[in-house]
């Protein structure tokens, strides 16, 4: 039978006419599939660059030029602060499957911590290599 009591169900955030605040686990979860999902970019890069090595010099130079360049730069710069982040990303969700840290203040410092860290790490990989 259908539910007739239609009128007492509550509505959603949006519907309430209210702006639904993100929280930080729902922020990170979706910034997890993105970055997952950017670093197939960088991947093509990468293998498109050494098909190119294969290839012969001509073919090498225009890769590498690419690669190499101000947006070549950039891209490979957030693909490694992509890899970063879905990287401790993957950390915590190893934690929060052997069922460490699922309470809500503790995996609110974690999300900072993969946030924060990331670009740390981004900062020192930029730094060595």
């Amino acid at each position: 039978m259908a539910d007739v009591n239609r009128g007492n169900r509550p509505l959603s955030p949006f519907m309430l006419g209210k702006h639904y605040r993100f929280q930080l686990n729902s922020v990170t979860s979706i910034l997890t599939r993105i970055t997952g999902n950017a670093m197939i970019v960088a991947a093509i890069l990468v293998a498109w660059w050494l098909l190119a090595a294969s290839s012969g010099p001509d073919y090498f130079a225009t890769a590498d030029y690419v690669l190499t360049s101000f947006i070549g730069d950039v891209v490979m710069t957030l693909s490694a602060l992509g890899l970063w982040y879905h990287t401790l990303a993957g950390v915590r969700h190893l934690l929060w499957d052997n069922g460490y840290c699922l309470d809500v203040a503790t995996s609110d410092k974690l999300g900072w911590g993969i946030l924060g860290g990331s670009v740390v790490l981004t900062l020192l990989t930029i730094i060595i290599v």
